[in-house]
């Protein structure tokens, strides 16, 4: 099963705060493959079929406060694994997924992923979706 890995764009200026969560470019990663969705970002992670996604769309830029970190989003329950705050990812899903906490008891409709491709994650999904 061919599986495509993006890294994490990591800005410096915020690396030793999301250092002290855990979250480092060893252990921050989207993995694609061509059946499903995997995201880890330090101790959390975020796992969907590709079936599941309905839209991708590269968005940003952000402000640090709104995008650096965990952030789960008041108005829809969004959630963001952000390093940096020049672009993101954003992936809708037909079924909300868990991720922002162990227990999966909060769900969310979509997930941005701030990687250092935003362009390659986006076609890459996009052209696995149109075909799943």
């Amino acid at each position: 099963m061919e599986q495509t890995r993006f890294d994490f764009a990591f800005d410096s200026r915020f690396g030793p705060w999301l250092g002290m969560l855990g979250i480092r470019p060893g252990n921050s990663y989207v993995l694609v493959t061509e059946e499903a969705l995997r995201v880890r970002f330090g101790p959390w992670e975020v796992a969907s079929p590709l079936a599941n996604v309905t839209d991708v769309s590269v968005t940003g830029p952000y402000s640090a406060i709104r995008a650096i970190g965990v952030r789960v989003s008041l108005a829809d329950r969004g959630l963001t694994f952000g390093s940096g705050v020049r672009e993101g990812v954003c992936v809708r899903f037909r079924q909300p997924v868990r991720g922002s906490e162990p227990l999966g008891l909060v769900r969310h409709p979509g997930l941005t992923v701030t990687v250092a491709d935003c362009a390659a994650l986006a076609d890459r999904l996009r052209r696995l979706v149109r075909t799943a």
